[in-house]
């Protein structure tokens, strides 16, 4: 891929990153996301919103979070030196703390005390669950019935901190088909109702939103590796489901220019439509990938020759899903971002490997960019640097892993 000028990523007024983006939502939706998008443009620049965030970042979620230096998977790659940005030690177990802590003061602020969710892996449906309980918002999650069988751990961690988990039983039972019962809820009840969308995805703002909220991540990471070696580091490498853990590492790295953005798509158990959630899959209409319009945004999206979205495959919940985050499609398209898939198989691998040579279980999620990480620092020289975003830990996974090493 030829190296691209984009130093710098952001929407214009209507939520576009060229073609991407944007809203295409029924009429009754137009007018929640005109307020939305003024409350959170007003709130982004008002210091005492972003202070209380930050305090609570910092001392209920538990930021800013470590860099480690990965010295046993650095030397089983024998290159670049792996660092691993621990958001799995956050609060609720991965990055999706960031973004719910901020949507949550967000509803607050704009008096909405019903908060609905949607969630796939489950981690954002018990951040969202967590921050409701810790502001006294009532809280409805939507998951489909499949990732609520993989993520049992994660239904009860939610209806353990009071929040009413709806089954969706309606499609393939996964992220797709809960979000579009959030956004029916949300249609019905919007008067009294927050959306709290999970993903770099769906209408504007929210894509852009999600963002903001994410950034911490890649603020962090550049602060602490310059800090560590004095010099940026030559990739950064994150699973992509939606998007949000990778698009707010890479965020505060785009305009270096020296740094490669490396996303991970779930390449599943196949090459052909319906065995994986690759967008960016090979390239080609006939595997799906193709710029269409899904949940309110423009996007590439896994779709058939006739149009009709397709069905997917990960063995991760959380990546499970049939497009990509607009801002992603732009990075892409402008050759700014690099797009990987690694399959189920590597996953486990990736999984199993991290345990047993660093001592952490990461989640299935973020083990998708293990083995790319280490095939990447084997080609580099040992004074280079890269940076894995480790966005989750795997307790919510281990029961399924134990029970695909039984098979």
């Amino acid at each position: 891929m030829q190296r691209s000028t984009i130093t710098a990523s952001e929407p214009d007024e209507t939520g576009h990153w060229g073609k991407f983006g944007g809203r295409y939502v029924p009429e009754t939706l137009v007018a929640p996301l005109d307020e939305l998008t003024r409350e959170f443009t007003r709130a982004r620049r008002d210091v005492d919103f972003r202070r209380e965030l930050e305090q609570l970042l910092r001392d209920y979620c538990g930021r800013p979070t470590p860099l480690f230096h990965a010295q046993r998977l650095t030397a089983h790659a024998g290159g670049a030196q792996i660092y691993l940005k621990r958001e799995d030690l956050l609060h609720t177990g991965a990055h999706k703390i960031n973004n719910a802590m901020g949507q949550a003061l967000l509803a607050r602020r704009m008096g909405k005390r019903r908060i609905i969710a949607e969630t796939g892996a489950g981690q954002h449906g018990v951040a969202t669950a967590t921050v409701c309980a810790m502001f006294g918002l009532q809280c409805i999650i939507y998951m489909g019935a499949e990732d609520m069988r993989r993520q049992a751990l994660n239904v009860f961690r939610m209806r353990l901190l009071g929040a009413d988990v709806v089954t969706v039983n309606a499609g393939a039972r996964t992220l797709k088909d809960a979000i579009n019962e959030a956004l029916r809820d949300w249609v019905t009840n919007v008067h009294d109702t927050y959306y709290l969308l999970g993903s770099a995805l769906g209408p504007h703002p929210y894509p852009l939103m999600v963002r903001e909220f994410q950034r911490v991540i890649g603020r962090e990471a550049r602060e602490q590796i310059l800090s560590t070696t004095g010099r940026l580091p030559h990739a950064l490498i994150a699973c992509v489901g939606g998007g949000s853990n990778a698009i707010g590492l890479f965020h505060p790295f785009i305009g270096d220019e020296s740094v490669r953005l490396i996303g991970v798509e779930a390449g599943g158990r196949g090459n052909s439509l319906g065995e994986h959630a690759a967008r960016f899959h090979n390239g080609t209409a006939s595997d799906g990938g193709r710029v269409g319009v899904l949940q309110g945004t423009m996007s590439y999206i896994l779709q058939n020759e006739s149009g009709q979205i397709a069905m997917t495959h990960s063995i991760s919940a959380g990546l499970d899903y049939a497009a990509i985050g607009p801002e992603h499609a732009f990075l892409h398209d402008g050759g700014r971002a690099e797009y990987l898939c690694a399959s189920d198989a590597e996953a486990l691998e990736g999984f199993t490997i991290c345990a047993e040579l660093e001592g952490i279980i990461p989640a299935l999620e973020s083990s998708h960019a293990i083995m790319p990480a280490i095939r990447i620092a084997r080609e580099l020289p040992q004074d280079e640097a890269i940076i894995v975003n480790l966005s989750g830990r795997g307790d919510k996974d281990v029961q399924l892993v134990a029970e695909l090493q039984t098979k």
